[in-house]
């Protein structure tokens, strides 16, 4: 990455008197990989279609869609249980738990229209490659930080050109200081789990805290780096890892990019 110059924008006063992140919910998706080897027919049909109507519903402010790689689940510091089947991940980012409502209300309209791949877990239009739906789980976002050194302020990290996210699902509470002094991290958000009314039940969510790491590094490599950092950080505090795990962002109109 370039050296960029500059103040970075959380140490001005004046940048960040003119807008801060109004997200309060995060919504989470896990998926495995279809078993017909259909990942890709899936991510498009998403991305072409389903996340661009999401971005109809007033209380959205944005979305990331994730896919792990050979090279990702080696670099897997913890998986374990149904988090180890886990290859997508989509995230949609709320300003208020209520739109969660909208969003359940426009999921129907489309079923009902022939544009969803399924609904409750069945099968709605054939032509749509049904991918294993492991969990769906709400987080209530509790902070963002950001690493000076790439001068956006933590408020815009959904939208920056991150080239993954390392996902990290713990029970207990420790903040991502250290982690985001790893080279190849830009910057940080994380929250805690929240009940949520939705099609598919949740797991035990409520207690556990998701931390996305922003990457500008590639993805496994800075996965590497992070291991030994993860390490000390669960060695030494109240912290289970119960998933922590390098995603590249999906490449648009090269949908099977990161697929093997």
């Amino acid at each position: 990455m370039p050296a960029l110059t500059g103040t970075p924008s959380d140490d001005v006063p004046e940048i960040l008197a003119t807008g801060r992140t109004d997200v309060t919910t995060i919504f989470v998706s896990m998926s495995a990989r279809n078993p017909e080897g259909r990942d890709a027919e899936y991510i498009e049909w998403h991305g072409l279609d389903h996340e661009a109507e999401q971005h109809r519903l007033p209380t959205l402010r944005a979305s990331r869609r994730l896919v792990s790689t050979p090279a990702c689940r080696a670099a897997r510091a913890a998986s374990g249980g149904q988090y180890d089947e886990i290859d997508h991940l989509m995230t949609y980012f709320f300003a208020d738990v209520a739109g969660l409502e909208a969003f359940e209300t426009l999921s129907l309209a489309l079923t009902n229209a022939g544009r969803n791949a399924y609904r409750l877990g069945q099968p709605f239009h054939a032509s749509i490659p049904k991918m294993p739906l492991l969990e769906l789980a709400g987080y209530h976002l509790d902070g963002t930080a950001a690493a000076p050194r790439i001068k956006v302020g933590a408020d815009v990290l959904p939208w920056w050109p991150a080239r993954g996210v390392y996902v990290l699902l713990e029970r207990g509470e420790a903040l991502p200081t250290q982690l985001i002094a790893v080279d190849g991290v830009a910057g940080a958000w994380w929250g805690t789990g929240i009940p949520i009314n939705a099609p598919h039940p949740n797991s035990d969510n409520p207690g556990l805290r998701i931390t996305y790491l922003f990457l500008d590094g590639e993805p496994a490599e800075t996965a590497e780096r992070l291991r030994p950092v993860l390490q000390r950080r669960w060695d030494s505090l109240p912290v289970t890892p119960l998933l922590a795990a390098p995603f590249h962002t999906v490449v648009r109109h090269d949908w099977g990019h990161y697929l093997p």
